[in-house]
């Protein structure tokens, strides 16, 4: 834990946008491209996606390094049941998984920066304060991002038999996926323990759609001041049948739109001279909090720290099999790669990551 403390008491400054790179204009091309290829860099982005035996299906990899797009390659296709295959390119809107739950965390940032959510006070959740005696009443919205809320979850993308995740998302709490979180009994004291849960992070999208006004409400807020600001223009969030937010799981985006939410990161919230979202926001995200005890990765709130790269201050957004935007400071760097890598070979991919980021120049 004193490694924890440490890394989260010395937190690495975040990079401005170089002089003369201009942050990337809306769509597809609007990216500035890195004039010299890098061929260590290239030949790793090969690698992940030609070795399947390793890595199984990769997507989409894009690595920008100095707000330019230095690498990039897609392929394989998207599997379905009721048509062909359809082949990945570069304008293929892909599913997020988990990394939506960072997209969230920017977002109550923003409301937060406007006085409307208070991340110290108890979580505006109307479920617990039905019975006067209901310990839930104590959680508060930063126990919720932190993943420290207490309540009682299981996140099992395998057994279904014993798995909150696959009952709330495609069960029995599929068209209510935030009423189904806030049903949970607590399972330790607020702020006690850390429990990774997608449960807990559509709660927070309820809590964000209470305060916003329903459905139609959030999707315009998150496209006007998080996706359309930076230009993400096939971003696509998407919604249970109670108008929620499925911020646990449910973004589609390019990759290169993935990046450009890895970019606003990376800039400290800051966008083309504007501040979208507070630079001590982001800072709330990327400083690490706790250990998740079945792995031993280290987690900020709502987005994961690399606890093998605290020299170089990296974090990421990381969503099931695979799915990552990575951010590196200290190379003024971000790796998104999407992809399908199921558990028992996902081993593979912080080493590469690593190799990726060892293989970038010093700017």
């Amino acid at each position: 834990m004193s490694d924890l403390r440490a890394a989260a008491d010395a937190l690495l400054p975040l990079p401005p946008q170089p002089e003369g790179v201009p942050f990337p204009e809306p769509g597809h091309d609007g990216w500035a491209v890195a004039a010299q290829p890098q061929p260590a860099v290239t030949a790793l982005v090969d690698e992940m996606l030609d070795d399947e035996e390793r890595y199984v299906d990769t997507y989409a990899i894009v690595v920008v390094q100095g707000g330019r797009v230095l690498a990039e390659r897609y392929g394989g296709a998207l599997p379905s049941f009721t048509h062909e295959p359809t082949p990945v390119t570069a304008t293929t809107p892909l599913l997020s998984w988990s990394m939506a739950k960072s997209a969230l965390h920017l977002a109550v940032g923003v409301l937060v920066d406007e006085g409307r959510l208070d991340p110290d006070a108890p979580a505006p959740v109307p479920a617990w304060r039905v019975e006067p005696d209901d310990a839930r009443a104590a959680i508060t919205l930063d126990h919720l991002l932190a993943m420290r809320d207490g309540l009682r979850w299981a996140e099992d993308y395998v057994d279904a038999g014993g798995s909150d995740v696959i009952e709330m998302l495609f069960a029995s709490g599929a068209a209510d996926h935030a009423a189904y979180a806030e049903s949970r009994p607590l399972a330790h004291e607020p702020g006690s323990t850390f429990n990774y849960s997608s449960g807990t992070s559509n709660v927070v999208a309820a809590i964000v759609g209470r305060e916003l006004g329903g459905r139609d409400a959030v999707d315009a807020f998150l496209h006007e001041r998080l996706f359309d600001a930076v230009g993400m223009t096939s971003a696509d969030a998407r919604f249970d049948d109670a108008g929620t937010f499925v911020g646990s799981s449910y973004v589609h985006a390019t990759a290169r739109d993935y990046a450009r939410l890895g970019l606003l990161a990376l800039r400290g919230g800051r966008w083309d001279g504007r501040q979208l979202v507070p630079a001590a926001w982001i800072d709330h995200g990327r400083r690490p909090r706790s250990i998740d005890p079945e792995e031993g990765r280290w987690y900020g709130s709502h987005w994961w720290v690399d606890e093998g790269d605290v020299a170089r201050g990296t974090w990421r957004a990381a969503g099931y099999e695979g799915q990552t935007i990575t951010m590196c400071p200290a190379l003024d760097a971000v790796v998104v790669r999407l992809g399908r890598t199921p558990k028992g070979r996902d081993e593979h991919l912080t080493p590469w990551r690593h190799r990726v980021l060892d293989a970038l120049p010093e700017l």
